[in-house]
């Protein structure tokens, strides 16, 4: 069976989006780029103006990454795009310390790292103090890991979910806000957690 059309999965990328977070929360923004003749006031730019996502990628993750990237400029979103440049082999560790470097000091408001199953790059990512790095791979795990845990760092396995559902994964990734109150406590608890091991 083929997947439906990209402008079908957007729309209904934003009706979910509509029903669960609203259009009023900041850090949310539409994966379309309004019409030129539509254009915003200078006064209100997008909430997504302004924020850098560092994106990187292996082989594995190389095609994906490319097609994320054109995701992000849609959305209003600036990147910083770490590598790897094509196919040929290479270590995900190497591009996984890139991207958390680039967040863990400030440089990047979050980050991106696809590899094959994405699972690699998420341990690497989290070696980096401050980085809380996720793994997603439906809708529900990518808003778990923005609204219970702040991860700041999103990782993909390109050879575990399409093209679509990737987009999606990183649209309400990007929207979805911290919760907050007990999570809070918690996060706090784990930033206690990696001070004990910092030198």
């Amino acid at each position: 069976m083929s997947e439906p059309p990209d402008d079908e999965i957007r729309q209904i990328v934003q009706r979910v989006l509509n029903r669960s977070i609203g259009l009023s929360q900041p850090g949310y923004s539409q994966s379309k780029a309004p019409a030129e003749s539509e254009p915003l006031p200078k006064s209100e730019p997008r909430p997504a103006e302004r924020k850098v996502v560092a994106i990187g990628a292996d082989h594995g993750g190389f095609e994906l990454k490319e097609i994320l990237k054109a995701e992000l400029v849609a959305g209003g979103y600036v990147f910083i795009d770490v590598g790897t440049s094509s196919k040929e082999p290479v270590d995900y560790p190497d591009f996984a310390h890139e991207v958390a470097k680039l967040v863990s000091a400030g440089k990047a408001w979050r980050g991106i790292i696809i590899d094959g199953a994405g699972i690699g790059s998420c341990i690497a990512a989290n070696k980096v103090p401050g980085v809380r790095a996720g793994m997603a791979y439906d809708y529900s795990s990518a808003v778990n890991s923005r609204e219970h845990n702040d991860a700041n760092v999103l990782t993909l396995g390109a050879g575990l979910i399409g093209v679509n559902l990737a987009r999606q994964i990183v649209n309400i990734w990007l929207a979805t806000l911290f919760g907050g109150g007990r999570h809070e406590r918690r996060i706090q608890k784990i930033a206690a957690i990696e001070k004990q091991y910092l030198k």
